[in-house]
């Protein structure tokens, strides 16, 4: 980092030695920071491919080193369906929308800030006023007072020397925030995409947990209407009747809740893509319509920080403090404004742009701070800001590789959890069935039966939530890895 090392109050010969070397720039110049230089994200060296399981979603997937992530990667997820959602969100979010109109805002701030500060301001005036003179103050008589009308027409110039670069500090700040809005915008896609795959694959799950809660209610319905028949035969008591019925209204009990959050993950898409749930469209996912990505990117911690949005903001954000920490100082410099004027004035308007109406002026100012401790003060206070914002960075980038290893960790975990889970499903519906028909041949008891029905309606609902959580955690690595964000120049600058 660079500061001018021209004393603010060093006098005449240290401005005009600066007049003559030309206008410098006070104050640090921004510079990217390292990118990290860790080669992985866990302590321990991840597998290259995931466990494999039987069924449904359960293909082993392969970790593959990765330059960037593809900017659709909700297309890797094999569903046309979730493909036209997500693009109806991005098209027709209201989050994205603000987001939009708030980085054209930061955008035409900084045009309209570079078109006052970097070039001279001019302006046309044109006036006329009737004036009179008391001709007895000049110690003449009254009686020679005269009425008179006066016209003026000119152009004004005027510029603020940057000599010490205040402006085009703040006109750096001004470029670091339109950035940071580019890449809250980059993000807040992200964030929208992300949101609306997530929950596609809870509705799925959802409805698929309600469809195998309403297939297992209907097979104790029907053990409860067998045992009855068995009971008027004298062949079962009624402590067996009731407690099958117990069994069967508490999962009858049950289905309320899960159809409540399936109802409430339907709105929540209705409102990620802009509309209101009555008014609707949406479609119902099941979890067979999704595939699993054979292979999954990782691209490396030096790479990742370019692509991540929440890192890229917080770099503009370094950017913007470093620039208004350069502006502070500058404002313990001189500051030299020249004008400028020329125009032509006369009595009637016929003589106006007449021989001998022209008229003129050259002014220069010059301002030095001599006393003013809150300048001082003002300085200090912008390079705490610098401090803090540098601070925020570390912790964004920190936070972003903790976020990438959480994502890997849940890859490899809840793959070995659908493995268990496949098993522990196939296990239990195949005990279901032995039992049941040991139970319509009387040689299981009914304890037998629900203890059986229990273990399969626990076991499925698991494999249900197992195979959309490896869904789920395929859509959080993409997301962790800056999703494809886009890259270029700063948005100021476009």
């Amino acid at each position: 980092m660079l500061r001018c090392s021209v004393a603010p109050r060093a006098g005449w010969s240290v401005l005009a030695a600066a007049l003559l070397a030309g206008c410098t720039t006070v104050g640090p110049d921004f510079k990217t920071p390292a990118a990290p230089t860790a080669t992985g994200y866990t302590a321990a060296a991840m597998p290259g491919s995931t466990a494999s399981s039987p069924g449904l979603l359960g293909q082993s997937q392969r970790l593959v080193a990765a330059d960037a992530v593809q900017q659709q990667w909700w297309r890797a997820f094999g569903s046309p369906a979730l493909d036209g959602l997500v693009q109806q969100a991005l098209d027709n979010s209201p989050t994205l929308a603000a987001a939009q109109a708030t980085l054209r805002q930061a955008q035409e701030t900084y045009r309209a800030q570079a078109g006052s500060t970097l070039y001279p301001t001019v302006n046309a005036k044109l006036g006329a006023s009737r004036n009179a003179i008391n001709a007895s103050s000049q110690g003449v008589d009254s009686s020679s007072g005269k009425i008179f009308n006066l016209y003026n027409a000119g152009v004004a110039v005027n510029y603020n020397l940057d000599l010490f670069g205040g402006n085009r500090r703040a006109l750096e700040a001004l470029a670091a925030q339109a950035d940071y809005q580019r890449w809250q915008l980059a993000g807040a896609r992200l964030s929208v995409a992300g949101n609306v795959v997530t929950t596609a694959f809870a509705q799925a799950q959802l409805a698929a947990q309600v469809a195998a809660t309403e297939a297992i209610a209907k097979a104790q319905a029907d053990e409860l209407a067998i045992t009855r028949k068995r009971e008027q035969l004298g062949a079962a008591s009624r402590v067996e009747v009731l407690s099958l019925q117990t069994q069967y209204e508490q999962t009858l009990a049950s289905l309320p809740p899960l159809r409540n959050k399936l109802q409430q993950a339907d709105h929540l898409l209705a409102l990620l893509v802009g509309q209101a749930p009555q008014q609707s469209s949406i479609p119902r996912f099941e979890l067979s319509q999704f595939h699993l990505p054979a292979q999954l990117p990782v691209v490396v911690p030096s790479e990742l920080v370019r692509q991540r949005p929440d890192v890229q903001a917080s770099t503009a954000l370094l950017h913007a403090a470093t620039a208004q920490y350069g502006v502070a100082v500058s404002n313990l410099y001189p500051q030299i404004n020249l004008s400028a004027s020329l125009g032509t004035q006369a009595l009637t308007t016929g003589a106006l742009f007449g021989p001998g109406t022209m008229i003129w002026n050259l002014a220069g100012q010059l301002a030095q701070p001599l006393f003013n401790a809150g300048l001082h003060a003002g300085a200090s206070a912008a390079e705490a800001n610098l401090q803090a914002a540098g601070a925020n960075y570390r912790q964004t980038v920190l936070q972003a590789l903790r976020n990438v290893a959480d994502a890997l960790r849940q890859l490899d975990n809840d793959a070995q959890t659908l493995q268990a889970q496949a098993a522990a499903d196939d296990a239990a519906q195949q005990s279901l069935q032995l039992v049941e028909r040991q139970y319509h041949l009387g040689a299981a008891s009914y304890l037998q039966l629900l203890t059986a029905q229990q273990q399969a309606q626990s076991a499925r609902i698991g494999l249900l939530a197992a195979q959309a959580a490896r869904l789920a955690d395929s859509a959080a690595l993409y997301q962790a890895m800056g999703g494809g964000a886009p890259s270029g120049k700063p948005a100021a600058a476009s």
